[in-house]
Parts: C-alpha cells; structure tokens; sequence
C-alpha cells in the first residue's frame, strides 16, 4: 500500500514537473508571438472615417520599408509621433488620430515591421529602429522642428517611445498604459516560472525612463487588468522633472477616456496648446 502511494506521489511529482518544464519551454521559445501580435488586415483606412491622410512608405534598410499614415493639420502648434501598442496595426488606432488631430496638431502614425503593411519583422531592436525613422522622417520630410515634435507611446509604444526619447530631444514624451519592463510583465503574468531566466527581450523603461531629459507625461488607470497601474506609477516616479501624471480610467483596452474633456484637456496643457 505504501509503495502505491510512494508510486503515485512519484507520478505526480514527476508529472507536474514535466508540465512546468513544458510550460517554461513554450515560454521561452515562443516569445516573439507572445509579445508581437501583427495583423496584416487593414480594417479601415482613414479616408473611410473622414480623416485626411498622407500615404507614407519609408525604407529601414534595404529591401524592406515600414508604412504609415501622416495626418497633417493647417496652422498646426504641434506634433506628434505615435507609437502604438503591441496587437493589431495602426488601422485600429484611427480614433486617437481623430482625438489628436481634433487638438491641432499633426499626427504621424507607423506601423512597426511585420505589422499591417510594413514588412519584414518585429524584433526588440527592429520596433526601436523603426521609430527612430519615423522620427527622423518627420524632422526631413515635413520640416518639422524636435521643438515641436512630441513622443507618444501606448501600451508597448510606450517602452518604444522612451527608448527613443533617451536618444533624441522632442518636445515632450506621453506614455499611457505601459509597462516597467517585459521581466516585470513576465514575473506578473506568470509568477511562478524563474521568468529572469527565460526573458530574451528586455523593453526595459525603468532603467531607461530616468535618462530622458524632455518633460514627461504619464498615464494609467487603476482599473488596467493587463498592465498594473503600479507600472505606470514607478515610471512616473523614475522621471526627471518637470513631469506630470494623469489618472485614466477604464480596463487596458477600452480607451473610452479618450473623448473625456478632463483627458483632452491634459494633453493640451501638456503640449502647450492652451494654458490651464
């Protein structure tokens, strides 16, 4: 009888053990698909919606090009360069170009490689370099100073726009409903694989958020189900002065806030487009 149940507890030892190797395999080695979720499908195009829009096509390296959408504003006082989340593309986020384009400024959204009608691959550094052309597109192609040029980043965008905040000298940097690093997501996510271990992208804001020296918005809702709100408020704690915080509310993907006036309102005082 004994020896059953020494039999039986070996099974499940072993079993158990067998399921978490499994689990920590898939983990690893399936990080890519796990942090990038490119669609390929545009589901509206802004013309569709009323927005007008310039067609952009940028090479990052020959052969492949990234492709975006330029929305240019008359009498503009600003502009911003949006970096967007880790799903979909940018024809998901055409009500947060109607919400920016609505304030007066202009709005350059791109989708990262692998996404929409990008090509090539999304990879850490890819995502990065990515970004950075779009950056530089903007201050050659449409003469638009670093003065007025703004860094926004949601979700996954937001570690893409403080890393690129660090190297470049924007006017402001916004970052909503982002994340302190992929291992901290990981050790949240799944607390209870060795995730320091497994991690082979990093999308570290925290350690990066301090060297950024333009002033920085941050913003994040308690009720974000996805990314804790307690991410949003060390990278608030981890920046330089002059910075701001500002309270959303909603789960991660709802972005009903995005119509409130308290929020809109925020970002123009930000941006400098009206005073408080």
């Amino acid at each position: 009888m004994l020896r059953k149940i020494g039999k039986m507890f070996l099974w499940i030892v072993g079993s158990g053990l067998g399921l978490f190797l499994v689990i920590a395999l898939f983990l690893y080695f399936n990080q890519g698909n796990l942090i990038f979720v490119p669609s390929k499908n545009i589901s509206v195009t802004p013309d569709q919606v009323g927005l007008a829009f310039e067609d952009v096509t940028i090479e990052v390296e020959p052969g492949t090009k990234i492709h975006g959408w330029y929305f240019g504003v008359d009498a503009a006082k600003a502009t911003v360069l949006f970096c967007h989340g880790n799903a979909g593309n940018i024809s998901g986020r055409l009500s947060t170009a109607a919400m920016l384009t609505s304030l007066g400024v202009n709005v350059f959204m791109f989708d990262y490689r692998g996404y929409g009608r990008s090509e090539g691959q999304p990879t850490e550094a890819n995502v990065y370099s990515d970004a950075r052309v779009a950056y530089d597109w903007l201050l050659s192609e449409k003469n638009i100073a670093p003065q007025g040029l703004y860094l926004f980043g949601r979700s996954l965008g937001g570690a893409v726009a403080i890393y690129l905040a660090r190297t470049v000298n924007p006017a402001g940097l916004i970052v909503e409903s982002s994340f302190t690093s992929i291992t901290d997501m990981g050790k949240h996510v799944y607390p209870l694989f060795p995730i320091e271990w497994m991690v082979r992208y990093n999308f570290d804001s925290k350690s990066k958020i301090s060297e950024v020296g333009c002033p920085v918005l941050v913003m994040h809702s308690p009720d974000d189900r996805l990314i804790p709100s307690e991410m949003g408020s060390e990278l608030f704690k981890l920046s330089k002065e002059p910075k701001s915080w500002f309270e959303l509310h909603g789960d991660h993907n709802e972005l009903s806030f995005i119509s409130d006036q308290s929020y809109l309102d925020h970002l123009t005082y930000f941006m400098g487009l009206k005073e408080r």
